[in-house]
């Protein structure tokens, strides 16, 4: 018996050890999703480390108080001393659009619908806590200089399905911008291309959910082989380009059904035709495989379609300028009775129509005062901006802009007189001032800045944050996961203009290290009512390759 008892013992520590080996090979088979690639040590889930120092949310330890994320404001508070590489393979990571991760979390999508192309967001615990790192012989790319405007009235564009966007490049010429919008393709990263030309676009699909532009935006759409099926769903998608032109707008469609003889395409071109007919639209000019539709300026033709007449007009309570996470509705969007009144939208002609006050700001309750202050305000901080860090910048080095916060889009609009363009972002939760962006002749989109951004990895040359953490703490998202996504967005060598709190400040400059960052300067903000104890801060960020770090 004792010499059993003694053998037993001896294997207890091997059994042990056994089992605890095939416990870590079904954590590694886990974590190491269902695409069979192998993840990166330097790739951690969620914002673990942001908790474990207290800037993150945790409901098991909440003692009554609410803590700001930004911690105390001591400097002495713990600084990160650097973050993990996320592996190679995530060189060109989009969170959102990221279709590995929709497999590997079984979502139930309708391919049918395109809903595989539309947002779809890590939840926190599965977001990249890593620095998404340049491919290997990544080298910065310099472009030198690269009547359609109707006298001015024709100035934003919709181009959907847009390639390599060399139609957007074309109208630049003509004070013409074009929003190019396409899906994240497998097989050819076009809008990326599109972004390195120093061509507006933007990373969306015509699927399910309202595209993120308020109502009645574009003068023109324009569709040149771009494989929608237009007359999926009752036309809900037309019905969605309709909500987003003007009165008076166009839709340039080229495509074989407009031309082509065979029976296929001879009734798609019919059913278009019909379709469009009930919409109220009408042919403006038709020639070879093109034609150009016009929508109607006034609600006449809508109220004297015959009753029943498919698609519907909106119910009268629907918002059509509510477009985040919205699900497209197959209706008609009827103007307001004042736009219906004159006949137009009442916009200046391009340029005036910068610093023209839009008569959309009675939608707001602003007055054209404030507008005109506050584009006078902004011109006083932009010429501020350039000020400080023109030292450091070269000429021609800042192309793509994105302005985080635009509110009015006056940033912008005080960049006039240089050859960039501004992605002008307005918060999904705050007022709904992107409709006045467009009508400034801008262009922009809405997003929530507690989800990553749909674009491509090293997209723009300069990012401008006016409150933008400051809102954050309100929501309680991570600053930590913010900083990872603008430094993602951001291309090497590029800048970042932070103005906000002194605590926010403070913030930042712990992680500067950490994301390969160098700050270029530090100062109080104009003296102002509405600069009160704002600071700014100027960031540029290091070319740095994962072999031997920063250059």
């Amino acid at each position: 018996m004792r010499g059993r008892n003694d053998g037993g013992q001896s294997k207890r520590p091997i059994v042990l050890f056994w089992a605890m080996v095939v416990c870590l090979c079904f954590l590694f088979l886990y974590f190491s999703g269902s695409n069979g690639h192998t993840r990166s040590a330097a790739i951690e889930y969620g914002t673990k480390f942001s908790r474990s120092l207290g800037w993150g949310s945790d409901a098991d330890g909440d003692d009554g108080l609410e803590e700001s994320i930004f911690g105390t404001g001591d400097a002495n508070d713990v600084k990160p001393r650097s973050f993990p590489v996320c592996d190679d393979q995530y060189s060109e990571l989009i969170p959102c659009l990221d279709r590995n991760m929709a497999l590997q979390t079984r979502l139930k999508l309708d391919l049918n619908l395109m809903e595989h192309y539309e947002r779809h967001c890590p939840l926190p615990e599965r977001r990249f806590n890593c620095l998404i790192p340049p491919p290997h012989g990544y080298k910065m790319l310099n472009f030198k200089d690269n009547s359609i405007n109707n006298e001015g009235m024709l100035r934003t564009v919709l181009d959907v399905g847009c390639g390599v966007a060399s139609f957007g490049g074309y109208l630049l010429s003509s004070n013409v911008i074009a929003m190019s919008l396409a899906p994240n393709d497998v097989h050819e990263n076009q809008i990326q291309f599109a972004l390195e030309r120093g061509i507006p676009a933007y990373l969306g699909v015509l699927g399910t959910k309202r595209l993120p532009y308020p109502s009645r935006s574009f003068e023109l759409a324009h569709c040149s082989r771009c494989r929608i099926d237009w007359l999926q769903r009752d036309g809900i998608l037309m019905l969605e380009l309709d909500r987003l032109l003007r009165p008076g707008g166009y839709f340039a469609y080229s495509s074989p059904e407009a031309y082509a003889q065979d029976e296929e395409d001879l009734r798609i071109w019919r059913e278009m035709s019909s379709l469009a007919e009930r919409m109220c639209w009408k042919i403006a000019e038709k020639k070879n495989q093109t034609v150009i539709w016009v929508k109607p300026l006034n609600n006449d033709c809508y109220r004297s379609r015959p009753h029943g007449t498919n698609p519907p007009l909106c119910k009268s309570g629907e918002d059509p300028d509510s477009v985040w996470g919205v699900t497209m509705e197959a209706c008609i969007t009827t103007y307001p009775e004042q736009m219906h009144r004159d006949e137009g939208s009442g916009l200046a002609p391009w340029p005036a129509r910068l610093t023209t006050p839009p008569p959309r700001l009675a939608d707001l309750y602003v007055t054209a005062d404030t507008f005109e202050k506050d584009t006078e305000m902004w011109q006083q901080r932009v010429d501020n901006y350039w000020k400080l860090f023109r030292p450091k910048v070269k000429q021609d080095s800042i192309r793509n802009i994105m302005d985080m916060k635009a509110n009015f889009g006056s940033f912008a609009a005080a960049l006039k007189e240089k050859d960039v363009w501004v992605m002008n972002v307005v918060p999904h939760d705050g007022p709904r001032t992107l409709k006045i962006i467009y009508d400034r002749g801008l262009i922009g989109s809405t997003h929530d800045w507690c989800e990553a951004f749909s674009t491509y990895p090293r997209t723009y040359d300069l990012l401008h944050a006016w409150t933008v953490f400051s809102d954050l703490d309100k929501r309680g998202c991570s600053a930590e996961d913010l900083l990872l996504e603008m430094d993602r967005i951001l291309r090497p060598t590029g800048f970042i203009i932070v103005r906000d709190k002194a605590p926010v400040i403070v913030f930042i400059k712990k992680y500067l290290n950490a994301l390969h960052w160098e700050a270029v300067t530090v100062v109080d903000a104009e003296p102002s009512p509405e600069s009160e104890n704002e600071m700014i801060l100027v960031i540029r960020k290091k070319l740095w390759l994962p072999e031997g770090g920063s250059t």
